[in-house]
């Protein structure tokens, strides 16, 4: 049976995709060589949703409109500009998170690819969701590589020690690799950076109770499929570094959450006028409802990217994500003016520097806890 071209296309797309995930799984695998087959297995997919919709996926001379040659053949397009052409919109997280890859490809060296395959490992398993995705939206389910893909089993995560050399390896990757996604990240929204589909990150919770035969070792719960209480629980797990055991919630840090004076300073650190924690803060989070107000009947109602409500001490604590945003949307003058529709009170330049509120510690403590702004 003779298939069209692009199935050929496909089916190629499909082969470095396998090998691309066997590299990963292998305990010898090599790093370079999936990000290689990684790229092939995402162009050829592109080639082959725009060979099957007649688009011409090849480069011409703006002058004279004939193609351009390699080898006496059509270029095609490289998979950056595929990736443009697929998904416009260059804040598209499935978009970033490939190009990302595109740019480690060719910047990862031989003998750091343990510690680039660690430090990137939620962006790898992104990478290859999102490609499956595509490839399932755009040809069909008969297309899919699930059957083909297994679980792997890993000594290294799962105990202590294995998590304690995986940080380490993180630490080693080298300034230019760590600069490279450094800058890459630096100009993403961080809404972006959080979706799944840039960077997928799991938590595994082992299975206590009775097995059915229906049971699975491994089971992917999506967040759609659960039901609001179970979604916002999953969602503040997932934030907070909660680790789900049976039915107990073990907080393992708050390493990252900031009291209201604290964001004050650090906001503040960053602008050419004052911020005040009454009059700018609880004015922000309010119009941009970050969390809900006093007396609210569901005071857990946040946006979890930006701010946490704390039982234990009924007030609520903000994410580093907070300070950015609060910058990004007044970080101006004339971004305050368009916020407030007022004048910002310009720093004095013999001012003293302004006292640091608590710091993230302060958490475990409950007096500092009362700020509610």
């Amino acid at each position: 049976m003779a298939y069209a071209r692009w199935r050929h296309i496909l089916t190629e797309s499909q082969r470095h995709a396998l090998k691309a995930v066997d590299e990963w799984n292998c305990s010898s695998g090599n790093y370079c060589d999936f990000l290689t087959h990684m790229h092939k297995a995402w162009h050829y997919l592109l080639h082959a949703e725009f060979h099957q919709a007649k688009i011409d996926y090849h480069y011409k001379d703006a002058q004279t409109g004939e193609y351009k040659l390699i080898d006496g053949e059509p270029k095609a397009w490289d998979l950056e500009f595929c990736l443009k052409q697929r998904y416009p919109n260059s804040s598209d997280p499935v978009r970033l998170n490939a190009e990302l890859f595109v740019a480690l490809r060719n910047k990862v060296e031989h003998r750091y690819e343990h510690n680039a395959k660690v430090a990137t490992g939620g962006k790898a398993q992104a990478l290859v969701m999102n490609y499956e995705h595509e490839m399932v939206s755009h040809f069909g389910g008969t297309f899919s590589l699930a059957e083909r893909l297994r679980f792997p089993v890993s000594l290294q995560s799962l105990t202590a020690e294995g998590r304690e050399q995986l940080r380490a390896a993180a630490a080693k990757l080298p300034k230019g690799t760590r600069d490279l996604v450094a800058r890459f990240e630096a100009a993403i929204d961080p809404a972006v950076l959080d979706d799944l589909k840039y960077d997928y990150r799991v938590r595994l919770v082992p299975v206590v109770g009775s097995k059915s035969d229906a049971d699975l070792a491994i089971d992917f719960v999506k967040l759609d499929d659960l039901s609001e209480d179970e979604r916002k629980v999953m969602m503040e797990a997932g934030r907070q570094g909660t680790v789900i055991i049976k039915n107990r919630h073990v907080e393992v840090a708050d390493k990252d959450k900031l009291l209201p004076s604290r964001v004050a300073c650090l906001v503040e650190s960053q602008l050419p006028f004052e911020f005040n924690v009454q009059r700018e803060h609880t004015e922000m989070w309010r119009r941009l409802a970050v969390r809900p107000t006093a007396g609210a009947s569901d005071p857990c109602d946040t946006d979890a990217r930006y701010c946490v409500y704390n039982e234990a001490f009924k007030s609520y604590a903000y994410t580093p994500a907070w300070v950015k945003r609060i910058v990004k949307e007044i970080g101006t003058v004339e971004k305050y003016r368009a916020f407030f529709g007022r004048e910002p009170r310009m720093k004095k330049a013999t001012s003293l520097p302004r006292q640091e509120g608590p710091t993230s510690s302060s958490l475990h403590d409950a007096q500092p806890m009362r700020e509610t702004a």
